[in-house]
């Protein structure tokens, strides 16, 4: 599919629709909420197939209409909707479960650019999952046709020097064997809304343009941003006594971090064997400094609640979102 141009100019960047155009994409609402119904409950790959080709065509001239771009989606766990806080873009994903286990994830980016008067304007691409065909799946840049397909979690917002980031969080159910979560950087082009996955925002790992991890289909691991306690230690040196003495100083800052489980193979000799990763017990971070995640190893995930804040023990594993068709099925 072509990506879809949307010459819209536009008075503000988001608005209230008017009566007829809410009408209209109210129709596209309802149609598209039970063209999901079957993409999640059909029974046959070939009933599923069917069902999301319709739903991605309607959502194709969906985003012909005007003013399209101030349209609240909304649909169950099942269709994940993102807006970036700033609203320069619209982040859709959700995923086809095939009845051998397998899954296959679809969405769209619709984003703000100029059109040929330099004008605002708005996008829409349609997103291919080439999962499978993607081999330097940390290090490759990728874009709409070349897309690690992911049902997107979270979308997080940060800024350095007057410039914006954005990174989502992201599922796939992959196999019978494995499931994936990734941390992705996404970039929006200014002048045509072209959406680029990867970016190396890494510090000191600049090969690196996005975090996979892969890991056992049954295991529940965390990936989630937010507000947690920082802990850093520092060696202090001091004087006592004629002597120079150093001692540990701790530190803990309260931070807006992304928070996920390390991962390791669960039997000796089973490196890079996907199906056999479970969590650690041990947690990372990942804090955004000076325009680039920097990454907290040993990370403890707390509550700021002083109340709450004991000795620390393992936050409980979640099962991933969006995973709502048994893969047995």
């Amino acid at each position: 599919m072509k990506k879809i141009l949307l010459p819209l100019i536009l008075v503000a960047a988001i608005g209230t629709l008017q009566a007829q155009d809410k009408e209209v994409m109210g129709k596209y609402q309802s149609q598209l909420q039970q063209l999901f119904e079957k993409v999640q409950n059909a029974p046959t790959d070939n009933e599923r197939y069917l069902a999301n080709e319709q739903a991605v065509e309607l959502f194709s001239q969906a985003f012909e209409e005007e003013d399209s771009q101030k349209w609240n989606w909304q649909f169950s766990n099942y269709v994940s909707v993102l807006r970036s806080p700033d609203k320069v873009f619209t982040i859709i994903s959700w995923p086809v479960v095939k009845d051998n286990g397998e899954y296959e994830c679809f969405g769209f980016v619709q984003a703000k650019g100029k059109d040929e008067d330099d004008d605002d304007a708005w996008f829409a691409y349609p997103l291919h999952d080439l999962s499978d065909e993607i081999i330097n799946r940390e290090e490759s840049v990728l874009d709409a046709d070349h897309w690690l397909g992911s049902v997107y979690q979270e979308l997080i917002q940060t800024s350095y020097e007057g410039k914006t980031y954005y990174t989502l969080l992201g599922w796939n159910g992959c196999s019978m064997l494995t499931q994936r979560k990734v941390i992705e950087p996404i970039q929006i082009n200014p002048k045509n809304g072209k959406p680029q996955f990867g970016q190396a925002l890494f510090k000191r790992d600049k090969n690196r343009r996005r975090i996979v991890l892969e890991y056992n289909k049954e295991a529940m691991v965390n990936l989630r941003y937010e507000k947690q306690l920082s802990i850093s230690r520092e060696n202090v040196r001091t004087k006592k006594d004629g002597r120079t003495v150093t001692t540990q100083v701790t530190h803990e800052t309260p931070e807006q971090m992304i928070i996920f489980d390390e991962l390791e193979p669960q039997v000796a000799g089973m490196e890079g064997l996907f199906q056999y990763y479970v969590p650690s017990g041990k947690e990372m971070a990942y804090v955004f400094v000076n325009g680039r995640w920097e990454l907290r190893e040993d990370a403890q995930g707390r509550l700021t609640d002083t109340k709450l804040n004991k000795d620390f023990k393992p936050v409980e594993k979640k099962k991933p979102a969006y995973q709502t068709i048994n893969s047995e099925q």
